[in-house]
């Protein structure tokens, strides 16, 4: 990779980062950095993101991740889970800025997670590792289920959907974080029928615009407010040929 590339990331990062209230440490600049490189070698071999210039990376991706912590206070050593991560967005970004939580990021797909186990290995990261599993199972599961202070996801499914995926892994009181595009309101409407069924209560849509590049985004933030029930999340597949209207 060339050099400018990293310095490039570098500086739409320090410009971008403090309009949001964000304080890089250099020691983090340089973790986004290795990140980039292995996000662009690993790209080679699997197709992580058609995003590759820095700009659009150090924004659209980084920062973007970030913005999870405008939209709720994450109390620290939160337990994080970030469901259909991909190519480790918003949880590792996350871990890169609050190096205090204890993240879980989970895919489908095993070359993204051997993908993020390596970035994981090679940024020397602790209290952070990548399992390759099903959002309907995991969530089954009795060491995962309602175990989690507060669950993310970026752009996996629709909210009705994806409120199945996630809200069987939040504890009472925690919280689960959407993030979306501008145009929220039709998913808005379709999910509340889920969210009142899986335990959730709809607290906040929090709306932003992306610095520098002026990209529109909306956070669904959703407070877990009873146990959701047994039957949840239904068997793999179901939730989203079948969603809960």
């Amino acid at each position: 990779m060339q050099l400018n590339h990293l310095n490039d990331l570098a500086r739409y990062l320090k410009e971008a980062a403090p309009v949001f209230g964000f304080h890089l440490e250099e020691t983090q600049i340089e973790l986004f950095q290795k990140y980039y490189q292995m996000l662009l070698a690993g790209n080679e071999k699997c197709n992580l993101t058609a995003i590759t210039q820095p700009r659009e990376v150090a924004v659209k991706h980084f920062l973007d991740s970030l913005t999870c912590l405008l939209a709720l206070d994450f109390p620290p050593g939160a337990k994080v889970l970030d469901v259909g991560t991909g190519a480790g967005f918003p949880g590792l970004p996350l871990k890169i800025f609050r190096p205090d939580l204890d993240v879980l990021l989970m895919d489908s797909l095993h070359k993204r997670v051997v993908f993020l186990q390596k970035t994981i290995t090679h940024l020397g990261l602790i209290s952070i590792s990548a399992i390759q599993d099903r959002a309907e199972d995991f969530g089954r599961r009795e060491n995962s289920r309602e175990n989690y202070d507060i669950v993310v996801s970026r752009a996996v499914a629709k909210l009705s959907v994806l409120a199945e995926y996630c809200l069987p892994c939040v504890k009472i009181g925690g919280y689960f974080i959407s993030q979306k595009g501008p145009d929220m309101d039709d998913e808005l409407a379709e999910s509340a029928k889920a969210l009142a069924i899986l335990g959730g209560r709809l607290l906040e849509v929090k709306r932003l615009q992306l610095p520098v590049i002026g990209d529109a985004r909306s956070m669904v933030v959703i407070e877990k407010v009873k146990s959701t029930p047994g039957v949840y999340p239904r068997k793999a597949g179901t939730p989203a040929k079948k969603p809960i209207r």
